[in-house]
């Protein structure tokens, strides 16, 4: 499977896209966080960082028992536009957006 492939199917997932989101507006935050925002379980959400930090879009650290992720700033540029892309692409996070610059 090719990284573009990889990336796509990643992005495939509505919790992953939002996950993204969430890191962009927060620099980083705990497992734990996620979920909360996302209500997901732990197992499920685990599974999309994990599908996220295997195409590389996030980084997790482990802090004592948490696990907390950032976004990863040495995505290529390319992949980059790719993901920025299809998450401006969704009506939800244009209508978010257009609501916070007001």
């Amino acid at each position: 499977m090719s990284s573009l492939d990889a990336l796509l199917a990643a992005l495939s997932h509505p919790a992953r896209r939002q996950a993204l989101r969430l890191l962009e507006w927060r620099a980083e935050l705990c497992l734990c966080e996620v979920m909360a925002h996302l209500r997901t379980g732990q197992s499920t959400m685990s599974r999309h960082m994990a599908t996220l930090k295997e195409v590389g879009l996030v980084l997790d650290r482990r802090d004592a028992q948490w696990v907390r992720y950032r976004l990863n700033p040495a995505v290529p540029a390319d992949l980059g536009q790719v993901v920025r892309a299809v998450l401006d692409a969704e009506p939800a996070a244009r209508q978010h957006d257009e609501r916070s610059a007001a």
